[in-house]
């Protein structure tokens, strides 16, 4: 069917096709019909009877219209939206002459409700022919082309409705993103966790060392963060009662993006009253294999690089290794890594192991950059790195062998931290001086009240923090955090 004034003539510009789609829609108005449609009761949709597709069986679905084969007095064309489509049928023996002037103002685009018998083709393909349609939705805008789709990529970014209708892969990924977050809910809530929501605007933006939004409180007259994490609040829930409690929300942090960072992101926190960190690592082994066999039948994943090229393949079989950090730190930075001096390790770091140190880096952040960069950026498969310097994560218990190092994991799989878990700390008084340590001169950045909830009891407990963005990059091998999220952050055209 045609799109443009001319049979798509070339060089037809986006202005001379929404000028002939718009006559369109007063030509339905002359029609008698609403190009904008209204109610249509459904009893399955495109994916279903695809999926479960059984001849001579009465349906109504709706969908858009992705493709159109004008075939004269017969028509092909596919309707579907993100979880599939099928083709259909309609005939201008089956329609009055009504309906057949009506069909013949619709193109690629518009939104149908479609009443029809299922059949197979000839050529053995799953159709329905139509009996009956309604008209939903006139689009007034063209598709993009149906076989490039959308060339610029950050077109995609900013034009996210054109992708999902263009690209069936972003679309398909971005259900298999929904269906991944219903499956880790269904996984908690059938252990026995409750889900929770805390606040998004918090008076002090804690539980993580990150650099908050800040805006302003009219009606309280005073100043608030967007949260930078979930996690004192869920600890006041855990004091409060809560013995398993979960929150799968949004976080916000006032930093850079690039490929694996967005300002706002998404993220799973998990605290269970009498675990620690190892029981919290079995459970976020358990819970991720489960995911990802429910959700794609595998626990091996192809990892894609920016051209499309398998870069390697991450492969999720149980059990996953565990290994201390100051272990993987000695084995790319000598044995004698932590024998040597601050200035001598520094050294080491930029001349011996190649790295970019600045100045303002401690002797911590030092032995984090060498960590980062040698041991985590190239660890494929899962792998729990357990026990970090106790300044790195003040809110952990300390090690009670060795009381320098807090009883955590990381999790590293795809050469990126997924998820740390804590034995977390809760004795009021040690963690009020881990606070202040961290925070230094900037006492004000301390969540005292937090502290005094501390002081009426929070039981021993397990938690876990799990970057879904992240998580779904993983199980869906794209390089790029902009492909795993709807509508990341980008910076204003120029």
């Amino acid at each position: 069917m045609s799109e443009t004034p001319a049979n798509n003539a070339p060089g037809s510009s986006e202005e001379e096709l929404i000028a002939v789609r718009r006559e369109k829609v007063e030509k339905i108005r002359a029609l008698g019909v609403n190009p904008y449609g209204g109610r249509f009761d459904t009893d399955t949709t495109a994916a279903e009877l695809k999926a479960d597709f059984a001849e001579g069986k009465q349906v109504k679905f709706i969908g858009r219209i992705n493709t159109l084969r004008d075939m004269g007095r017969t028509q092909f064309f596919n309707v579907g939206d993100v979880c599939g489509s099928i083709q259909c049928m309609l005939t201008k023996k089956s329609c009055t002459e009504e309906s057949w002037a009506l069909w013949k103002l619709l193109e690629r685009g518009d939104w149908v409700g479609i009443s029809g018998e299922t059949f197979i083709t000839r050529t053995g393909e799953p159709s329905v022919r139509v009996d009956s349609f309604k008209v939903l939705s006139k689009a007034v805008r063209p598709m993009p082309d149906k076989f490039h789709g959308l060339a610029d990529s950050e077109m995609c970014y900013r034009r996210r409705h054109l992708d999902l209708m263009s690209n069936s892969e972003s679309a398909t990924r971005f259900v298999q993103r929904s269906r991944i977050i219903r499956a880790i809910r269904d996984f908690l809530n059938e252990r026995g966790f409750l889900e929770v929501e805390t606040p998004m605007l918090q008076d002090v933006a804690g539980g993580a060392a990150a650099k908050p939004f800040l805006t302003h409180y009219n009606a309280l007259k005073k100043e608030m963060s967007l949260r930078i994490a979930p996690e004192l609040f869920l600890k006041r829930l855990m004091v409060g009662g809560f013995p398993k409690v979960y929150e799968l929300n949004r976080n916000f942090r006032n930093e850079g993006t690039d490929r694996r960072h967005n300002p706002e992101f998404t993220v799973l926190e998990v605290y269970e009253a009498g675990g620690d960190y190892e029981t919290m690592a079995d459970m976020m082994e358990e819970l991720i294999c489960t995911v990802a066999e429910k959700i794609f039948g595998t626990l091996t994943f192809d990892q894609y690089d920016e051209d499309g090229n398998v870069r390697w393949t991450v492969d999720l079989s149980r059990p996953w290794k565990r290994a201390e950090y100051a272990d993987l730190v000695k084995g790319v930075a000598g044995q004698d890594w932590f024998d040597l001096t601050p200035e001598q390790r520094r050294s080491r770091a930029i001349n011996d192991l190649g790295l970019i140190i600045h100045d303002e880096l401690d002797d911590i952040g030092v032995t984090q950059q060498v960590y980062e960069r040698l041991v985590e950026a190239v660890q494929v498969n899962p792998l729990f790195v357990c026990h970090m310097d106790r300044d790195l994560v003040p809110l952990a218990k300390a090690n009670p062998e060795n009381p320098d190092v807090v009883d955590v994991f990381e999790l590293v799989i795809n050469g990126q931290e997924i998820c740390p878990g804590y034995s977390e700390q809760n004795d009021p008084v040690e963690q009020l001086e881990r606070l202040k340590h961290q925070a230094g001169e900037e006492t004000q950045k301390i969540d005292y009240d937090f502290v005094e909830t501390l002081e009426s009891g929070m039981p021993s407990a397990g938690g876990i923090g799990i970057g879904i963005d992240r998580l779904c990059m993983l199980l869906t091998g794209v390089c790029s955090i902009r492909d795993i999220i709807l509508f990341p952050q980008l910076k204003n055209r120029s």
